[in-house]
């Protein structure tokens, strides 16, 4: 086991989860050590009410997700979603749509296969949509497929789509470990969402692999585990650092995907998380006052 162990680190990468957990020396460019992310914003409303909640509780709110598509946004809340993202100097990342679960195959509907762009024609679309979104002016985009990141990245660097575009890669990519979670950030990834049952360890053997920021969950949805990790946020901003601090909320409907049907619904799972939000912060601060955010 000896010999694999130090072909990997002939690689660049640790030979094994790091028992002795150091602290990241990577940060963002201004410094920061962290951001906050509030994951699932389907809308407009949604997206108001997420920073009229979050300025009414004193946190700031760096970036926000939001998992139906801009395929499902009409191009007047498409400008209308840019408009409040550069009024307000945020980052909105909107999921690229559709994937293998929306279509029609059978075996789309489980496991691994859900997240994956499903044959030539559904690889084409979710580059539609991209390219759609960005021409509306959105500059984050979410993936989920290693082949749909793969393209994208090579459409960026030939002027096909925006050469300021960043790609947020989903938790539905499904990569665990330092090897594969390189080859997305040398794929094009600008930032990767983790498992949401990494441990510590397996986090900062990751972080010593990649430079590109990690997306975790320290309240992941019940789909996706339904882990509560507030008390671990000090830690995960220790080894993991540069980090977005994701905000999922447990015991709560998975309203993919969205629409005016669902719009009150939405509203009131995104002033939670930013609920939510607010007590990470505040364990953040009792167990790392000087964490840098």
């Amino acid at each position: 086991m000896h010999r694999t162990r130090d072909f990997l680190r002939s690689l660049g990468l640790p030979g094994g989860d790091l028992a002795e957990l150091p602290s990241s020396t990577k940060r963002f460019p201004d410094g920061a050590q962290y951001r906050v992310e509030i994951p699932s914003v389907e809308g407009p409303e949604a997206l108001e009410a997420v920073y009229s909640e979050a300025d009414a509780r004193g946190i700031t709110v760096d970036r926000v997700s939001q998992g139906s598509g801009g395929m499902l946004l009409t191009q007047r809340e498409l400008a209308d979603i840019v408009a409040f993202e550069r009024a307000r100097g945020i980052e909105v990342c909107l999921f690229s749509r559709p994937v293998a679960a929306w279509d029609t195959g059978a075996a789309s509907l489980t496991g691994p296969v859900a997240a994956q762009a499903r044959g030539t024609e559904q690889l084409v679309h979710v580059l539609e949509d991209i390219r759609r979104t960005t021409e509306a002016g959105i500059r984050s985009v979410l993936v989920t497929d290693l082949g749909v990141l793969t393209v994208a990245a090579r459409m960026r660097a030939e002027g096909e789509l925006p050469g300021d575009l960043k790609f947020k890669v989903s938790v539905q990519m499904g990569l665990a470990n330092p090897a594969s979670i390189r080859l997305a950030e040398q794929a094009g990834a600008t930032t990767y969402n983790v498992p949401t049952d990494l441990s510590l360890a397996q986090l900062a053997a990751i972080r010593a692999a990649i430079d590109i920021p990690l997306d975790i969950y320290v309240e992941a949805p019940d789909d996706l585990g339904g882990f509560v990790r507030h008390f671990e946020i000090a830690e995960i901003v220790r080894v993991a650092a540069p980090v977005y601090l994701k905000f999922g909320l447990r015991n709560a409907p998975n309203i993919y995907p969205s629409g005016t049907h669902l719009t009150p619904t939405a509203v009131a799972l995104s002033r939670e998380r930013v609920r939510r939000a607010e007590i990470g912060l505040e364990l953040l601060d009792r167990y790392s006052a000087k964490a840098a955010g």
